[in-house]
């Protein structure tokens, strides 16, 4: 199935969203069709903080790295890393030659944490699909995730904008109400994203018209939560410790993945 066939499913597609080569591997291997990238996670790994335009770099590098990944992939490239159209569309195309599997991006109506003018990044979607037409384009609006304009006419009538310049999809993370999830999907004519809701299981989110769940940050956070766990048990001398992949499974993943080409 293609990347665009996912979102048509009778479930939403749930994108699990990597931050490195291990974990894209165990996304891959517990069955996943596709995968996205976290900023948040490639940021912090980098020892920056999120939303500053420090992913630039590590993100063509991994892109370059997961071109094996036996799964479609979607990048997170924050804001496009520039506040010209013409520099963003130059960056994703960069980005397309480098990753031979990647079939989307993630494309955010916000700067240093603040929205930027609808007419403006609605430009720079235009300008992506102008010069990668056959890339999904997830856009993104921070409306209800900065909690500015955190109303449903405000986010649907940058949604629109978005739309109407090219966007394959919409991405509106922070939007957790029911209600305001299927007025959202009612009025946004492309697939829905939104983050994963704990209260909502994918068939309640479903039934509101999502059809795509990332899990954001989520499995990044997750996963230093664990590591911390471990060695505190380890510290205060349990024998109950957190449970852990194999040493043997995770290198076994690394010869296989190296063997298909991996970088």
């Amino acid at each position: 199935m293609t990347f665009r066939d996912l979102h048509r499913g009778p479930r939403p597609l749930v994108l699990p969203n990597a931050w490195d080569v291990p974990s894209a591997l165990a996304f891959a291997d517990a069955g996943f069709e596709a995968i996205g990238t976290t900023s948040f996670g490639v940021a912090s790994a980098l020892g920056r903080p999120d939303g500053g335009r420090a992913t630039k770099d590590a993100n063509l590098a991994l892109a370059r790295a997961l071109s094996a990944l036996p799964a479609h992939l979607s990048m997170d490239v924050e804001d496009g890393y520039s506040d010209d159209p013409a520099e963003v569309a130059e960056y994703v195309a960069r980005l397309e030659a480098a990753g031979a599997n990647l079939a989307g991006v993630n494309l955010e109506d916000s700067t240093a944490e603040r929205l930027v003018a609808p007419q403006a990044h609605a430009a720079k979607v235009a300008a992506v699909k102008d010069r990668c037409p056959d890339l999904f384009v997830n856009a993104r609006v921070d409306t209800y995730w900065l909690g500015t304009e955190a109303e449903i006419p405000a986010t649907l009538e940058r949604a629109a904008a978005y739309v109407r310049a090219g966007a394959d999809g919409v991405f509106v993370p922070g939007a957790t109400d029911p209600e305001v999830l299927r007025e959202l999907a009612a009025g946004i004519p492309v697939p829905l994203n939104v983050l994963v809701v704990p209260d909502l299981t994918l068939d309640d989110l479903a039934g509101l018209g999502v059809r795509r769940v990332s899990t954001g940050s989520l499995p990044y956070r997750a996963a230093v939560h664990a590591a911390t766990a471990v060695a505190a048990a380890v510290r205060d001398g349990r024998t109950d410790l957190p449970g852990a992949t194999p040493y043997k499974e995770l290198q076994a993943r690394l010869v296989g993945y190296e063997r298909t080409g991996g970088r």
